[in-house]
């Protein structure tokens, strides 16, 4: 038992600095053209993980099509069927863990949903949804 305890507080600790250090980074890249930006919004995040979009395979999608609203649980790809683990690392400790993840599976997300890839405001505002849902 106390393995595992350890090891979910390793867990929990490397997502924390983890999404700390891209919440930054992303907030630094906003900055840059929006000096009165005062933070990253749950409620903007909110409505781009849940709005409809035509998507990449030209149907109507959202972020949620494929996780769910449910972030605390696991659901299925839209498309393939595939189960894909639970999106919230409240529960999920191995979500947030790795920039480069984070960053591969943010703008593959953003082109399947909006066919573009998203804003670093609104990657940021997305992650603030989800670590906070």
């Amino acid at each position: 038992m106390k393995v595992f305890l350890i090891a979910t507080l390793v867990a929990t600790l490397s997502f924390s600095a983890t999404v700390d250090d891209f919440l930054e980074s992303l907030k630094q890249e906003v900055l840059k053209t929006d000096s009165s930006f005062k933070g990253f919004d749950y409620k903007r995040g909110e409505e781009i993980f849940l709005s409809k979009n035509v998507g990449k395979k030209g149907e109507l999608i959202s972020c949620a099509s494929c996780h769910g609203t449910d972030l605390n649980k696991s659901n299925q790809n839209y498309f393939t069927g595939k189960t894909i683990d639970a999106l919230s690392p409240k529960v999920n400790p191995k979500r947030f863990t790795d920039k480069t993840e984070i960053e591969k599976w943010l703008k593959r997300n953003f082109n399947d949903v909006y066919n573009r890839e998203g804003t670093s405001l609104e990657k940021g505002d997305v992650i603030t949804y989800i670590i906070n849902k």
